[in-house]
């Protein structure tokens, strides 16, 4: 493992510039009716097109790599549905094993995707703390180590690499990012992109589904809050408390947290498909959820840039999500 709370932004350079051949530099798109809707030069990272369907590859193989290194022969994972269909993909490029545990819940999508990269696939319960158990459990008895979601340093370093080439990529546009926007579950993905807009001035925002705010929770009480995970059309964005690192990480870095419910989520849904042409999965659109509610910024226009998490998402949903239905872009809820 690398760093744990002393991570800088030089880890996920480090890890940039080793994942650099080894997973898509995926494109940044932007939308002039999205831009008019939220009042800004909004940039989207379109991470549903990484291999595997989401940012989560970038952590996975870097974590994965390390591992395989070091000799181990198999590994780990617990997660919603991405971050183990990316574990057993790594884990295939590598020559180990994977295990997964998955909720009882998860999406068939992901399931089919995680078995096709030649995961052995676990089901325990529905929360996050079932789950952990069992991934413990089964480490405990193979040997082989877990490799977190967002717990975990290559992890968010790996993360955090989605959030440097946006922000590179805005740079050499002529558009550097004045606000980063990222969905939050554990957080990793969120404390990967603090580290990637460390000492820019770039405002670093996270987006959590109503009800399923526990970083929000912490950052008000300084420490650390678990909820119980309201339902949500956003599976990815549900663990019952943000990760141990990735506070530590944000608590003193990120600018706040902004909450959408689930019509706002399906707005987004809708407005990237339509205007973008390219297909999300509704934790991936929470960003742009996120970014329509952020402040004005006054008379200038200001840059946005959003990271499209992960396009992983069933077929039905995106039937029913398709279907006409209004959400309140109000600039309420963010947490400062």
């Amino acid at each position: 493992m690398s760093r744990t709370i002393g991570q800088v932004r030089a880890d996920v350079e480090e890890a940039s510039r080793w994942l650099a051949g080894r997973v898509v530099r995926t494109p940044v798109l932007r939308s002039s009716v999205i831009d008019e809707l939220a009042g800004a030069r909004v940039l989207l990272k379109a991470e549903n097109l990484q291999n595997g369907g989401s940012y989560k590859m970038r952590g996975a193989l870097r974590a994965v790599s390390r591992l395989a290194e070091a000799g181990h022969s198999g590994v780990i994972a617990q997660s919603t549905g991405n971050h183990a269909v990316a574990v057993a993909l790594a884990a295939r490029q590598h020559g180990l094993t994977a295990t997964v545990v998955l909720p009882v819940d998860a999406a068939p999508t992901k399931v089919a995707r995680a078995r096709a990269a030649g995961a052995r696939v676990v089901f325990a319960g529905t929360g996050v703390e079932e789950r952990v158990a069992v991934a413990n459990g089964l480490s405990d008895e193979s040997g082989h180590p877990v490799i977190d979601a967002y717990d975990h340093p290559d992890v968010i370093a790996g993360q955090g690499t989605a959030s440097l080439e946006l922000i590179e990529e805005a740079e050499r546009a002529g558009t550097p990012l004045d606000a980063l926007v990222v969905p939050v579950g554990g957080g990793g993905g969120v404390a990967g992109a603090c580290l990637a807009a460390a000492g820019s001035g770039i405002e670093v925002y996270g987006v959590e589904p109503v009800g399923c705010d526990s970083l929000a929770r912490s950052l008000a009480a300084g420490v650390r809050v678990p909820v119980a995970p309201a339902p949500t059309i956003a599976d990815g964005l549900r663990p019952s408390c943000v990760g141990e690192l990735p506070f530590a990480i944000v608590r003193n870095t990120l600018r706040g947290v902004v909450r959408v419910d689930d019509d706002e989520i399906a707005a987004a849904f809708r407005l990237i498909l339509t205007e973008l042409k390219v297909l999300v999965e509704p934790s991936g659109a929470a960003g742009l959820a996120g970014a329509l509610r952020l402040p004005p910024a006054g008379d200038r226009q200001r840059t946005v840039g959003v990271v499209l998490t992960g396009g992983n998402v069933e077929a039905a949903l995106v039937a029913r999500l398709m279907a006409p239905r209004s959400a309140d872009l109000t600039t309420e809820g963010v947490a400062a």
